[in-house]
């Protein structure tokens, strides 16, 4: 029993400071990690990024540094540490090339959060896919198309591709072209769209709406039409004028063409 004891008193001399020491190490190193965490939390907000990036990057942090005074407490005991931190980087090289995709599309939203090329409620067309932004989540953006359906789209598709934002500006130009025959009056038929554009409170006066002839077709003269609105009139206004310049073209005797084909019969005598 003695001999047992006097192991133990020995043991206690060669590691007891140095297991006192790998505590202490352990409980500040903790206590300054959540520090440092907190700090870096509050420089990201002053930042105005998003919640869900300033949470993802703090924690990141927080995990750094949490492995680092892990190492320096093993160092305290003596072990090497060179094989540890070997292990770790494997370890990370493993689960990175695992999942390459998933840091892909995770990559790609850190890129979304921090340039916001869209916000909540934005319609866009991107990765593909066009709809109303719902949701900007880390690896997948979460998008309603037109007609009521929910799209998941990948982060690093959206990045990928170009991104058109429809209603990031507050107003939209309308273009529109209205063909007549040849044997129409053109200035005829540019008086009636400018009385609707004239007519239509949604068209706004600045700046203002241009209607000329675009180009000469094979079977029609064709008027470019563009008025600018508000964004949200813009399908409203274009449904409603097209609607309006066929039915004010049919008062006033004004053609709208279509595509026709003459064709000619020869007849072969014996």
């Amino acid at each position: 029993m003695e001999n047992i004891w006097n192991s133990i008193q020995d043991w206690a001399a060669i590691y007891g400071l140095s297991i006192i020491g790998a505590i202490i190490i352990l409980i500040v190193g903790r206590i300054v990690s959540g520090w440092v965490r907190k700090a870096v939390v509050k420089l990201l907000e002053k930042s105005k990024l998003e919640p869900t990036i300033v949470s993802f990057l703090s924690n990141i942090v927080y995990a750094l540094f949490i492995t680092f005074v892990f190492l320096m407490a093993i160092s305290q005991l003596g072990v090497e540490t060179t094989s540890f931190i070997a292990v770790i980087g494997a370890v990370g090289f493993a689960i990175g090339f695992a999942l390459k995709d998933s840091l892909s599309h995770l990559a790609a939203g850190v890129l979304i959060l921090v340039n916001k090329p869209f916000i909540l409620g934005d319609f866009v067309e991107a990765g593909g896919t066009a709809g109303s932004i719902l949701e900007i989540r880390l690896f997948a953006t979460k998008l309603k198309t037109p007609d009521n359906k929910i799209v998941y789209v990948p982060n690093s598709n959206i990045t990928s591709e170009n991104i058109t934002n429809y209603t990031s500006e507050a107003t939209r130009r309308v273009d529109m072209e209205f063909g007549i025959g040849y044997s129409d009056d053109i200035d005829k038929a540019k008086d009636i769209i400018l009385r609707l554009l004239s007519n239509d409170d949604r068209v706004l006066k600045d700046p203002a709406p241009q209607v000329v002839v675009g180009s000469l077709g094979d079977s029609s003269v064709n008027i470019k039409v563009r008025p600018w609105t508000k964004k949200e009139d813009y399908w409203g206004f274009y449904f409603d004028m097209t609607e309006n310049v066929k039915k004010k073209f049919d008062e006033e005797g004004v053609s709208i063409p279509f595509p026709q084909r003459d064709v000619h019969l020869f007849q072969q005598s014996n």
